[in-house]
Order: C-alpha cells, then structure tokens, then sequence
C-alpha cells in the first residue's frame, strides 16, 4: 500500500456526470472505512475500502457506494456501481461537479494516514 502524495494521481476520473473512482474492496471486514491507496497497472492509484456486507445479493456494492458518498460528503444517492460487480476491483460513479468532487477527494486522501 502506498501513501497517496498532495498533487499525485487521483484514483479517478471525470465524465460528463462526476467521476468515477477506482476502488478495491473488501468484504466481510470487521468494519467499513476508507483505508488506503495502492499502486494499480501504470503506476495509477486504486483506493482501497473495506465494508461489513458481505458479497451476496448485490449488499457490499450498495455499501460501498454508500461508503464512498458518505466519504465525500454527498448524499448516498449520488453514488453507484457503475462496473466490477462480481470483482473485487470497483468503479462507483460519484453525480455532481467534477472540480468539487476530485477536491474532496484530494483533500480526503491528503488526511489518509498510511497503513490506516
């Protein structure tokens, strides 16, 4: 796991509805929580979560989508699923502005201690 550095890559990516983050999840965990950024292919950062859902009927997506909204400040409408459904490597789409997202999510990683 890697230490995410202020003006590095973000595990994300805009489109015309917010943006989409990158996410390796981990189910079943004793708790849910943002924990961390690793390397992905490319040197290209992955934020890594964990939730207490397990992977059955479709609850640890709904939960991390939650999670990431919550995380971000936004309401857990805003975020969903958008691939790796079956996959512990996600993509949620985050609905609002792309500038005001990427910043929350800069300054949410900046306050990652590492190894959390």
């Amino acid at each position: 796991m890697t230490n995410w550095t202020a003006g590095g890559p973000l595990p994300a990516r805009r489109t015309p509805e917010g943006i989409v983050i990158v996410v390796c999840l981990t189910p079943k965990s004793g708790g849910d929580g943002v924990i961390g950024v690793k390397d992905g292919a490319a040197d290209l950062p992955i934020l890594k979560a964990r939730v207490r859902a397990a992977p059955k009927n479709g609850e640890a997506n709904a939960a991390l989508a939650e999670l990431i909204a919550e995380w971000l400040g936004e309401p857990k409408t805003k975020a969903e699923l958008v691939s790796g459904g079956k996959s512990r490597l996600k993509q949620i789409l985050v609905r609002g502005d792309a500038n005001t997202l990427l910043a929350w999510l800069a300054s949410r990683l900046a306050g990652l201690k590492s190894g959390d």
